[in-house]
């Protein structure tokens, strides 16, 4: 679906656990990429992409020549790739996709312990008759409520000290929020509000995709309206992943509609 307004957005977060389906019995990543390109989204925020494996890449007869992020971008869109655990085959980590150029990417390490190896990925996109960039943050915290706190803060900070107060801003992922701490810290710190929280009065649930009943997956805002906000259920969705996207539609904040 095509933009029908310079000034809305289709925004999508989605763990794709490194291309294999929910029991890791199956390589599905080029049902991803069909699904995704079906669903069309402007910003796709993207967890757990492996952007290399040299085992699986033998193995797997159909595993695509390009990373991960870059096979999923195609040729339509842009790509950004944020490395965070490395092993001796490979590294997986965020990714986000984007039908705008990309000006500028970092990746900012929350690592706390080796046994769960996160980042922060940062992309400032160029959009067409925007008076401002937009600010995008892609990430993916630890399942420790301690460590995620310590992770939440660093990211604060990073955000803060990068995306001037006026600036559109979003931050998408897979926050791993079982306590449901998140959204007060990132309202009270940043003013940024959680697009199914407003919208709906709870967080989706995303996790398992096969019947969702946690509530991990989030889209964070600011600077926008939140127009529509689902969670992508049933075919395809249920067998591409164990995490369901999460999709939303921002419009942005004091521009027109039309």
């Amino acid at each position: 679906m095509p933009l029908k307004s310079k000034n809305i957005l289709r925004v999508a977060s989605y763990n794709i656990h490194k291309g294999m389906s929910p029991l890791n019995q199956n390589f599905v990543l080029h049902g991803v990429r069909h699904a995704l390109k079906a669903l069309d989204p402007d910003i796709v925020f993207l967890q757990e992409v492996q952007g290399l494996h040299h085992d699986l890449a033998k193995k797997i007869h159909t595993w695509p020549l390009d990373a991960q992020h870059v096979y999923l971008a195609g040729d339509a869109l842009f790509s950004a790739y944020g490395s965070n655990a490395h092993y001796l085959l490979g590294h997986h980590g965020n990714a986000l996709l984007s039908r705008f150029p990309i000006l500028h990417r970092s990746n900012h390490d929350l690592t706390l312990h080796r046994f769960e190896q996160r980042g922060l990925l940062y992309c400032q996109l160029d959009l067409p008759h925007w008076t401002q960039s937009l600010h995008a943050f892609c990430v993916h915290l630890n399942l420790r409520a301690s460590d995620r706190r310590k992770q939440l803060q660093l990211m604060i900070r990073a955000i803060a000290e990068q995306v001037p107060q006026d600036a559109p801003l979003v931050l998408a992922g897979d926050f791993n929020d079982w306590r449901g701490e998140v959204s007060q810290v990132l309202q009270s710190e940043l003013g940024m509000d959680e697009v199914f929280q407003s919208l709906h009065g709870a967080h989706a649930r995303s996790f398992p995709a096969r019947m969702p009943f946690f509530s991990l997956d989030r889209i964070y805002t600011r600077g926008f309206s939140i127009e529509s906000a689902e969670v992508l259920q049933g075919a395809p969705w249920r067998s591409l992943s164990d995490h369901a996207p999460l999709l939303a539609t921002l419009s942005l904040a004091g521009a027109p509609k039309v």
